[in-house]
């Protein structure tokens, strides 16, 4: 990807360098991606699932993924579009031409949002200490997504694996949103030197 288009905030990285080794909870940096909004009816949809090569979820709050492309249902006509290490004007050219036949709505976001993981088996427990959602497997299985909050910030999670969750949050909140999970894990880390069991 373009050195000038860098996808990073530097304010992540650096909080991501200052990160304890916490293994009930991990905090790392994801790849950057290339994120596009999609907003299209039945005939769009089968359109950009092709140029896409991903049949975009109509089942609401759950994504797909193929290779390093996800897609992730928003609302009824809602989508984003996130791909790792492709060209941004390469990616929103091929989906563009895709809907000249249909009425759309199609606009890049990449630089609105980062994304960090929460992982470890603790991962629920900490997300929970800013998330209000039931996040656990019965409620938030494997595949889901959702808009929702962590804290005051206003984000979106996908659960990749069972203790996996991606964490899609607006680049003026990363800071509030790193933080406050950080400091949640703090309570692991206070059990990890007195020897409780994490």
């Amino acid at each position: 990807m373009p050195d000038s288009y860098s996808l990073q905030s530097d304010v992540l990285t650096g909080l991501a360098l200052n990160a304890r080794t916490i293994s009930g909870a991990m905090l790392a940096v994801l790849p950057a991606a290339v994120k596009v909004a999609f907003r299209g009816r039945s005939a769009a949809v089968r359109a950009v699932s092709d140029a896409f090569c991903i049949n975009l979820p109509q089942e609401p709050c759950r994504f797909a993924s193929k290779g390093a492309r996800t897609a992730a249902w928003l609302g009824p006509d809602e989508w984003l579009l996130q791909a790792v290490d492709e060209i941004p004007e390469a990616l929103f050219a091929l989906l563009h031409d895709s809907l000249k036949e249909h009425s759309h709505a199609l606009v890049d976001v990449t630089h609105r949002s980062l994304d960090f993981s929460v992982s470890g088996p603790k991962s629920e427990y900490i997300l929970n200490h800013g998330c209000p959602l039931d996040l656990s497997p019965a409620q938030f299985p494997v595949g889901m997504c959702t808009r929702t909050v962590i804290g005051k910030a206003p984000v979106i999670l996908l659960r990749l694996d069972i203790s996996t969750f991606h964490v899609d949050v607006w680049r003026s909140f990363v800071p509030y949103v790193w933080q406050l999970l950080d400091e949640a894990r703090s309570e692991l880390a206070a059990q990890h030197d007195n020897v409780w069991v994490v």
